[in-house]
């Protein structure tokens, strides 16, 4: 299979492209090129509208969620098409491509090889691992230091859990962390102490998904995810507007959020743009990132997010490299490898590995 070197975005004009950014939440199978799924898609024999209107309704998620069972549907597109090694490699090499595009310099890539798995079992995780390895190699050529974080499903057994990490923990140097992800709505992380406790035990860092739908015990799940889980970051968290002793809490013991505007929005997570409560929580002292989530399947990047946060939240130019520098710090990439490419000093929050 041959795949492009000439990046698959067509470049916004955007004033904030050329500003150095970093990106700490970023799902890499869900970073997938429109243009590579409908390659893949129609490579292995899966209906695909003639029209491109038709197929960015098929594959992307451009409104707000309104039917859970068609938007699952185009995520299983993906997971039918990461059928071997080959393809995952071409999406690292692609998914670094336009990140360096974009202008990110600290890339963080979560990857879930349950997900993979699941609708492709003869993949073994030794098998992703590796082509994911082999794609980042290939794109050491863009000046992007990238970072790999493991995921770990809360809507499956524990067990799987498990056996991702002994996977992850056979290839160690090449993963900075792990996470727990998927519908925090009714599936309690309590149960996946032990496997984040392991990994913590072997010094890979810990980002957790929660704080994120719009439910009743969403900061609690914030909280449960520091104190039990040992967070040092958390996957959205924006719901926490709500809860002062939760953001008293991430406030005091420095937790970034990794916050992602228009996932939020399509989610549901807030109704609105302007409804977004990053400024709420920056006026708080939360440390606030600025993050794309699935920029492949949203039909984004993360220069669609500056563009956003400047438009509704008139966020200015300081107020971004202030967001990027707290991101620098909370980047679980060893410290070395962040300031080879970060244009300015970056103060650790945890000691160089």
């Amino acid at each position: 299979m041959n795949f492009s070197k000439n990046s698959g975005q067509t470049g916004s004009p955007s004033k904030w492209r050329r500003l150095p950014k970093v990106e700490l939440h970023r799902h890499m199978e869900c970073s997938m090129r429109f243009s590579t799924l409908l390659e893949l898609a129609v490579d292995h024999g899966l209906p695909v509208p003639k029209t491109e209107r038709e197929q960015r309704q098929a594959f992307l998620v451009e409104e707000p969620m309104t039917d859970l069972g068609s938007v699952l549907n185009k995520f299983t597109v993906l997971q039918k098409v990461l059928t071997s090694e080959e393809i995952l490699t071409r999406l690292t090499y692609e998914a670094i491509q336009d990140a360096d595009h974009e202008g990110i310099k600290l890339l963080e890539l979560r990857i879930a090889p349950s997900f993979i798995q699941m609708a492709n079992p003869n993949l073994s995780y030794q098998q992703i691992h590796r082509a994911i390895r082999r794609g980042a190699e290939m794109a050491q050529e863009f000046p992007v230091a990238v970072g790999f974080l493991a995921i770990f499903q809360r809507i499956l057994d524990p067990k799987i859990a498990e056996n991702v990490l002994d996977a992850v923990l056979e290839e160690k140097d090449f993963f900075v962390g792990v996470d727990l992800a998927d519908n925090e709505d009714g599936f309690d992380s309590g149960p996946f102490l032990p496997v984040f406790k392991r990994a913590r035990d072997h010094g890979l860092s810990i980002t957790v998904h929660a704080g994120e739908a719009n439910i009743p015990e969403a900061s609690m799940n914030v909280k449960n995810a520091i104190e039990i889980l040992g967070a040092e970051r958390i996957g959205h968290g924006l719901q926490i507007y709500k809860d002062p002793f939760v953001m008293s809490l991430v406030k005091s013991r420095g937790i970034p959020l990794e916050l992602c505007p228009t996932s939020n929005w399509l989610t549901q997570a807030i109704p609105s743009h302007e409804a977004h409560p990053i400024r709420k929580l920056m006026e708080a002292g939360v440390p606030v990132t600025i993050n794309s989530d699935d920029p492949g399947i949203f039909g984004i990047d993360l220069v669609n997010e500056y563009d956003l946060l400047e438009k509704v939240h008139r966020f200015t130019e300081l107020e971004f490299n202030r967001c990027n520098d707290i991101a620098a710090q909370a980047s679980f990439l060893p410290l070395l490898k962040k300031q080879k490419f970060w244009p300015r000093p970056i103060h650790s929050l945890r000691p160089p590995r």
